[in-house]
């Protein structure tokens, strides 16, 4: 029996993101009834397409669905739909996207009858706002959240990857919202009603590039294919055979890869040992560097790059992922039945080791019931459990989360569990803060206390306490593990092999605490053939086969953010543990889940995964076309280096763009009206509407197309969404005052009850700020124990210099 086999889901519209998010909840067991029009979601035509011309797209949302098709005109169609409603746990809804020929429904109604029900709604935009009627697709998002700016030649367009990024972002944040309702839910509340932003969940890629750029002050800027400020080089490169991803981050980094490189001269250079030098001179850099790597193949630099501690990880194609047998065998790659076609598709990534997801899976026909497991209910389906009382507070009040982990993905994993209600407790050292509070140990850069004054920081550790430990100390482990004893779960994304050297293993913890969910976010998992290997973010988007399918037919693989994979295993990372928290919530058992960040990018090349295991052909990759809607592209407009993002995604939409850019003729010719007919003449196309947006600002000219309901979004760089004029209205940066930097901006979740975001509660803590705090209550330790341990500097508040951490250490 799967997890959430007690559960039963409605999916009703026909909206990507909530196909994904419905199923997550198929993955782990749930009951998911997709309902269609009579001829099926339009989504079952979406490119890429299989060989017999089914949507591969489609097939990765749908797998392990049941199909119930309804016709809106039948006088039974809304009594039918209402019933199976009222019959079911959670309504995941994406009709404000596209109703789907949906029979309308009284979801009010529904909710006073079914006080349990769980309601997921998802838009483009959110309910209310400037852009809330605006038309959109995947790419018209990703511009205006500062996803495609940044991206590409320097000379333009800016490039953008190809769909399915907002779609997947977007499912993750609707599934986190709906299992922690469920979590709630069985607190005897009850269910509650979300709404989700497309648009704003995107802004969880785009928010370290955002604070990035306040806290350096400066306007980012486009510096090319595979390159990105604020670090180099942060790219992907040519080998003797094969290409490889590459990210040098610290001057240890940076000496390295030249030692590897035969580069002295460029190693023991001083104005080299930054980014912000070598960011200088990238020219000049490249020239000398990429000779260099042409000498051995992408897999052999690999095996130094595991040597020498480097970031480096080979850049697949679709046909190596098919190729690889440690992904078949993990679950990353499974087996999917689509009709009469059989291939390969991504699996779950959410690797829970004791409760896992289903390792394969079918697509319905239109109208096809599949065998669900069903546990048996507490109440039967149609009834209200006993006792529900209104939502007190966030659902994960109650849940208490020690968190082991530094940087982005971890922290953003942590950072969402506390934003919903969690008691979350940081756990840092003096002798090594976080990352992200800076790594400069000189003496000025401690005795300032600048460690207090990093931006992304701040905005990745807000609603949680902190404190210190050495737990490489006896009595800092001792006290670590006392706290294990009484949290739910616990969460590191340092390497595999760092807690269990330390004694917090998960053998060890869950003897402490059998109900403990313990999570190892490392980059390849704790038992592949490259779990040694290092990375960040950019390694995870490099290694996981996206920049195969992104950029133009004859150009090099590209990149389409940089440390694009942080924010994704962060959100996956969530799902997970909140999965294996609803497990521990009904068994009492705890488990270990072990998250390869890797595969929580593999969802995004799900749909040239299946089609490349049914044919031997290379994915097309498009530039800034689009497989199915013509015109589609990105469009300079009057100014420098402005941009928007078009696309007529139907017949209707082409003729109102023509008549805008001034084409009648187009609009009224009859062999344009199809996307194929038009694309003969593509080029042409694409002229007459940029000699249209070149005369226009950005802003204006999407002004008029949104009116006359044509797709279109600014390009705007992250830093631009401070002045987002949609996200002011909507609140969505929040302003927080805390020690050090004073006021600043926080960003809201995407996910909402109410018109309003869920407030900040408190901003992210200094270094050790909560010691007393919880030393004294959680644990009950004395005033003179407490001075002890910050006398043997066990705890403190203060970060330790290189010069305080060697006299320490002798």
């Amino acid at each position: 029996m799967g997890v959430l086999s007690h559960l039963r889901v409605v999916e009703v519209g026909s909206s990507a993101a909530m196909s994904y998010c419905a199923r997550l909840f198929a993955d782990f067991g749930a009951d998911v009834q997709k309902i269609e029009p009579l001829a099926g979601d339009p989504l079952r035509c979406s490119a890429p397409l299989t060989p017999k011309g089914q949507s591969a797209w489609f097939a990765f949302l749908n797998f392990n669905k049941s199909s119930t098709t309804i016709d809106a005109t039948l006088p039974d169609a809304i009594t039918r739909l209402t019933a199976m409603i009222e019959d079911c746990d959670i309504l995941v809804d994406g009709r404000d996207i596209d109703p789907a020929g949906c029979p309308a429904i009284d979801i009010a109604a529904i909710r006073q009858r079914r006080p349990g029900l769980i309601h997921l709604e998802a838009s483009w935009f959110g309910g209310e706002g400037p852009y809330s009627g605006f038309a959109a697709t995947d790419s018209t998002i990703r511009a205006l959240a500062g996803l495609v700016k940044l991206v590409g030649p320097v000379e333009g367009p800016p490039l953008h990857a190809p769909d399915f990024q907002t779609d997947i972002l977007a499912g993750l944040w609707g599934f986190i919202a709906a299992t922690s309702s469920a979590i709630a839910r069985r607190q005897h509340e009850a269910g509650r009603s979300w709404s989700l932003s497309i648009f704003e969940a995107s802004l969880v890629i785009s928010e370290y590039l955002l604070f990035d750029a306040i806290g350096r002050g400066e306007k980012m800027r486009r510096i090319g294919i595979n390159r990105f400020q604020p670090t180099f080089p942060t790219g992907i490169y040519e080998t003797k055979k094969g290409w490889l991803g590459v990210t040098t981050v610290t001057p240890a980094q940076w000496r390295s890869f030249c030692d590897m490189l035969g580069l002295a001269e460029l190693r023991d250079d001083p104005t080299l040992v930054v980014s912000a030098g070598r960011l200088e001179k990238i020219e000049q850099l490249e020239r000398q560097f990429m000779s260099k790597l042409k000498e051995r193949t992408a897999r052999e630099w690999f095996g130094v790059g595991l040597e020498r501690k480097i970031p480096i990880v080979p850049v697949p194609e679709i046909s190596d992922l098919l190729q690889d047998h440690e992904k078949r065998a993990r679950g990353a790659i499974i087996p999917v039945q689509f009709g009469e076609e059989e291939g390969l598709t991504v699996g779950p990534v959410q690797r829970l080791t004791s409760t896992p997801p289903r390792r394969e899976g079918r697509v319905p026909a239109p109208g096809e019931q599949q065998q669900a497991d069903i546990n048996t209910r507490n109440h039967p389906s149609g009834a209200t459990p006993p006792g529900l009382v209104d939502a007190a507070g966030p659902p994960l009040k109650g849940v208490r989360v020690i968190d082991f982990s530094m940087g982005w993905a971890g922290p953003l994993c942590t950072r969402t569990l506390a934003d919903l209600g969690a008691d979350v407790i940081k756990i840092e050292a003096i002798q090594y803060p976080d990352w992200w509070r800076g790594v400069d140990r000189r003496a000025a850069y401690v005795d300032a206390q600048t460690y207090e004054k990093a931006l992304e920081f701040c905005v990745m550790n807000r609603n949680k306490r902190g404190i210190t430990l050495d737990i490489k100390r006896p009595e800092g482990l001792g006290l670590a593990k006392r706290l294990l004893a009484r949290a739910d779960i616990v969460v590191d994304n340092y390497s595999v092999d760092v807690l269990p050297k330390l004694g917090l293993g998960y053998d060890v913890l869950k003897t402490l605490n059998s109900r403990l969910v313990m999570m190892s976010m490392s980059a390849f998992g704790a038992n592949g053939l490259h779990r040694d290997c290092r990375a960040y973010g950019s390694t995870l988007e490099q290694g996981s086969g996206l920049p195969s399918v992104v950029g133009r037919a004859e150009g090099p693989p590209v990149m389409s953010h940089v440390a694009f994979g942080d924010a994704v295993g962060g959100l996956n990372g969530c799902a997970a543990v909140l999965v294996a928290l609803i497990h521990a919530r009904n068994t009492g058992q705890g488990q270990f889940i072990d998250l390869s960040q890797i595969e929580c990018m593999m969802p995004f090349v799900s749909p040239w995964i299946t089609v490349g295991s049914m044919n031997d052909e290379h994915p097309t990759r498009y530039g800034n076309r689009h497989p199915q809607f013509v015109p589609h592209g990105c469009f300079r407009c009057a100014g420098e280096d402005n941009w928007i993002m078009i696309a007529a995604t139907n017949e209707l939409m082409w003729q109102r763009l023509a008549f805008i850019i001034g084409q009648p003729d187009w609009a009224t010719d009859a062999a344009l009206r199809s996307a194929e007919a038009r694309r003969r003449i593509e080029d042409v196309i694409e002229r007459g509407i940029e000699a249209w947006t070149l005369t226009r600002d950005a802003e204006h000219a999407m002004s008029d197309l949104q009116a006359a309901g044509v797709a279109a979004g600014v390009a705007q760089l992250p830093i631009d969404l401070l002045k987002d004029r949609h996200l002011g209205s909507r609140t969505f940066l929040q302003e927080i005052d805390r020690a050090f930097i004073g006021k600043h901006s926080q960003p809201s979740m995407p996910i909402r009850e109410g018109a309003r975001p869920y407030a900040v509660r408190m901003p992210a803590p200094t270094l050790g700020q909560h010691n007393g705090e919880i030393l004294s209550e959680l644990l009950g330790l004395s005033d003179g124990e407490i001075a002890e341990l910050v006398r043997e500097e066990i705890i403190g508040t203060k970060m330790l210099s290189d010069a305080e951490l060697a006299r320490s250490s002798r």
